[in-house]
């Protein structure tokens, strides 16, 4: 099943992945910096998403409090109901 993340306070605007059987999958990111979101979509890719979100969340983005990884870890929280 495909879900979108309105992010807030990142470059990045939205987030929308792909959830099935608790594996995340197809991430993208709309803004944000482009290499290093591919990046992190291709060491994602087919991981649980629990899994993913935990070694994700808290990290920070220069003076921000929170980042594009942070936001998508959220975001697969929000998905799992989590």
């Amino acid at each position: 099943m495909q879900h979108s993340y309105k992010t807030k306070g990142t470059c990045a605007t939205n987030i929308t992945f792909d959830l099935n059987d608790g594996k995340v999958s197809n991430i993208q990111f709309t803004g944000g910096c482009n290499g290093n979101l591919k990046a992190i979509s291709k060491l994602c890719e087919g991981k649980d998403a629990l899994e993913v979100a935990s070694i994700l969340e808290g990290n920070t983005c220069g003076f921000k409090s929170t980042s594009c990884a942070d936001q998508l870890s959220k975001a697969l929280r929000e998905a799992v109901g989590a």
